[in-house]
Parts: C-alpha cells; sequence; structure tokens
C-alpha cells in the first residue's frame, strides 16, 4: 500500500508539471488564433486557468469570436476504493469531469464531448486536516490535468474543420425548418373549410 500510495503522488506530481508546462512556454501551438469561452459559472477556477491557458498561447479569447466554447458541465465524483485495516482510513477514487460543446454562428452546436480524469487519495480518521487537504491538492492537479486534455483537442481543431461544421450545422437547421413548414403547411390543408351557416328564410 505504501508504494502504491507513493507512486500515486509521484504521478500526481508529473500531471502537475505537465499542466504547468502548457502554461506560456510558447510549445504548444493552436490552429485556432481566436475563442469565445464561456461556462455557467463564468467565473469559476476552470474557465479560468483555460482562458489564460488559451492566452498564454498567443489564442485572443474575446466574445465577438465567430466561434464559441462552452463549458456546460463540470462534476466532481468521489467513491470509496478500499479500506485498510479497522476501517480507519480508506481510499478514495476522485474523479473530474467536464462536459463541453463549439458553437458557432447563429449559436449553432458544432461538436460536443467530455474529458474526464480521475486518480486516488487516502483520507486517515487520525489525520482529517492533513486528509482534507491531500483531497485538495489532488482535486486542484485533476483540475489542471482536465485543462490540460482540452487544451490539447483545442489544439488539433483548425478553422477550415470547424467552417465544414458550421455549413453542415447551418444546412441542418435549414432542413429541419423546411420540414416543420411542410408539416404546418400540410395540417392547415387538412382543416376542413367551415360552412357558412343556415339561413333561415324570413318569417
Amino acid at each position: 500500500m505504501m508504494k502504491r500510495n507513493l507512486l500515486i503522488i509521484g504521478l500526481a506530481g508529473l500531471l502537475s508539471a505537465c499542466g504547468f508546462q502548457l502554461r506560456g512556454t510558447g510549445d504548444v501551438q493552436f490552429a485556432l488564433k481566436e475563442l469565445d469561452v464561456s461556462a455557467r459559472n463564468a467565473y469559476g477556477q476552470t474557465v479560468q486557468e483555460l482562458r489564460e491557458v488559451l492566452e498564454n498561447n498567443d489564442v485572443n479569447v474575446h466574445p465577438g469570436a465567430p466561434y464559441k466554447l462552452v463549458l456546460v458541465r463540470e462534476s466532481e465524483n468521489r467513491r470509496t476504493a478500499s479500506f485498510s485495516g479497522g476501517a480507519r482510513s480508506a481510499e478514495y477514487e476522485l474523479t473530474l469531469t467536464l462536459d463541453y460543446e463549439i458553437r458557432g454562428t447563429r449559436n449553432l452546436l458544432l461538436s460536443n464531448s467530455q474529458v474526464e480524469v480521475q486518480n486516488y487519495y487516502m483520507q486517515d480518521d487520525n489525520n482529517l486536516t492533513g486528509s482534507d487537504q491531500e483531497a485538495l491538492q489532488l482535486r486542484n492537479e485533476l483540475r489542471r490535468e482536465l485543462i490540460q486534455q482540452l487544451s490539447l483537442r483545442l489544439q488539433q481543431i483548425t478553422p477550415a474543420q470547424l467552417d465544414q461544421l458550421q455549413q453542415a450545422a447551418e444546412a441542418r437547421a435549414k432542413a429541419e425548418a423546411e420540414a416543420l413548414e411542410a408539416a404546418r403547411n400540410a395540417r392547415e390543408s387538412q382543416v376542413a373549410p367551415q360552412q357558412s351557416p343556415i339561413e333561415l328564410p324570413a318569417q
């Protein structure tokens, strides 16, 4: 168990180092040179750190950009992975998940996906303060890894790809609008014409 914990701590440190390396090193090249970034929690750590990573790598993040990255939902899940002798301490698995969308002109949905990261930490009932600090440190490291994974995905996206997705989304939207209009016209044509009221002869 001790060797496993040391390995986990070592891996967490390596992931953390990779996350920091992404910031402002100039090694990461994004094909997208401008992007709007928003989130349900506009002041959350994830969206703020993501904006910083993009800006430090020469991406102009501003509301007027032709394409928008939307951080739809960020969730955290913790589950017990194992117990030690006497159940005085337990190993927990911590998972962070981020759902995101890329939207284009007219707010049309171009793509959506999810990134997920996870790792383990120990909680000792005899040292709750230390365990809470370890959990907080791991949470921050996982957030950096989450941002790194998302950034690497964004790095692979080109404006030409998004233009193609925009054209496909516009074609779908047009087809759906035409189908709704055709269905509405069909319903209206099936309505029987109202009969004129019967006129009674004058007395």
